[in-house]
C-alpha cells in the first residue's frame, strides 16, 4: 500500500482543499506548501507524524492537522523544461513576396 510519504515523492503538483499548489517541499521536517487564493497567501504546515497519519481516500489523502482536516491529492503536472522540441529549425527562411 502507497502512502502519503511515497506519493509525494513523486509528485511535483498538490492540490489542496482544491487549490493547486506548485511551491511546495517535502523533507524530513514536513510539508510546507505555500499558494496563492486570488490575493491571499495562503500557508499549510504538517509534521512527519501527520503525515504518516494521513488516510486514503479514494485518489484524496485526509490529513489532521491543528486546524482541521485537509484533502490533499497528489499530482504530476507538466512543465516547459519537461517537454522536448519537437519543431526542427528550418534551414532555410520561407520565400515572402
Amino acid at each position: 500500500m502507497t502512502t502519503l510519504s511515497q506519493a509525494l515523492e513523486s509528485s511535483n503538483m498538490l492540490l489542496i482543499d482544491g487549490l493547486h499548489a506548485f511551491d511546495f517541499t517535502f523533507d524530513e521536517t514536513g510539508l510546507s506548501i505555500e499558494l496563492m487564493d486570488g490575493r491571499a497567501l495562503k500557508k499549510y504546515k504538517f509534521s512527519p507524524e501527520q503525515i504518516g497519519a494521513a488516510r486514503l481516500e479514494g485518489t484524496d489523502w485526509l490529513v489532521a492537522a491543528e486546524t482541521g482536516e485537509h484533502r490533499l491529492v497528489c499530482m504530476s503536472a507538466f512543465s516547459a523544461c519537461d517537454e522536448e522540441d519537437d519543431d526542427a529549425p528550418a534551414e532555410e527562411p520561407a520565400d515572402r513576396q
